[in-house]
């Protein structure tokens, strides 16, 4: 007998609650096939093989794969099958450069600069950034990549002030490496909102993606250890391949 037939024997005799083993040990074995066996973008055996080979019911194989499909481990083609999905990059709270994050996940980083112009403050940027109307930014857009892959399109908004000649030899990189390489200014604390969007054709052509697919918009205002606020950053990412992990206490 397979062992994971063996193991859902036991399950069913310990516990009067035989689905939820059974669903648990579906749920384990479809983990298993993903990171022992199967790469991105490929197949899930289907309904009816893993009824099969484990002797459970559709109901059961279904229940586990659409937990699967919410938690973006999966996703489905309909009439086509079910596909391992691309690992989500998952952002927790610190204060990190976009460069730092992927570095951390084995990912090389990139950038396509798009646009790189020096602007005034409008009311909101005036407002996020403590800087009258009409106060000289550097405004740059930077399509940010992982491995060659799009990944996120990055508005950025400096105050020229803090930044002279920035625009002479356009940022390549880590945005916050040249900050604080070239201009001496160490960052220390952000505030940041997070909206649920979708993207535009013009937007999902950049990120390689169909249009309206769900994206993340985060809305951040970067302060240095002096306390003066830096960098106005409006980032969408793709909704697919990026999540962000919070850890919230109780006061």
């Amino acid at each position: 007998m397979p062992a994971a037939r063996e193991a859902i024997g036991v399950a069913d005799a310990e516990s009067s609650g035989g689905t939820v083993a059974k669903y648990a040990t579906v749920r384990a074995h479809l983990l298993g096939l993903i990171r022992d066996r199967l790469e991105p973008h490929e197949r899930l055996p289907t309904e009816r093989q893993l009824c099969a080979d484990l002797g459970v019911s559709r109901l059961t194989v279904r229940r586990a794969v659409e937990q699967l499909v919410g938690e973006g481990v999966v996703y489905r083609i309909q009439g086509s099958g079910t596909y391992v999905a691309e690992p989500a990059i998952r952002k927790r709270e610190l204060l990190s450069s976009f460069s730092d994050d992927m570095r951390t996940r084995g990912l090389a980083p990139g950038a396509q600069l798009l646009r790189a112009e020096q602007t005034v403050a409008g009311a909101r940027e005036g407002w996020r950034l403590g800087v009258s109307p009409g106060e000289p930014l550097v405004h740059l857009v930077r399509l940010r990549l992982a491995n060659s892959v799009p990944m996120c399109l990055e508005d950025v908004w400096l105050v020229a002030g803090l930044v002279p000649d920035l625009l002479d030899s356009p940022v390549e990189g880590s945005l916050y490496e040249t900050l604080l390489n070239r201009y001496r200014i160490t960052l220390d604390r952000a505030e940041q909102e997070v909206r649920a969007t979708v993207v535009d054709r013009e937007q999902a052509a950049l990120l390689e993606v169909p249009a309206l697919t769900p994206a993340l918009l985060v809305e951040r205002v970067t302060y240095d250890v002096r306390g003066r606020a830096v960098e106005l950053a409006r980032s969408l990412y793709r909704g697919d391949r990026y999540s962000l992990e919070q850890t919230l206490r109780r006061q």
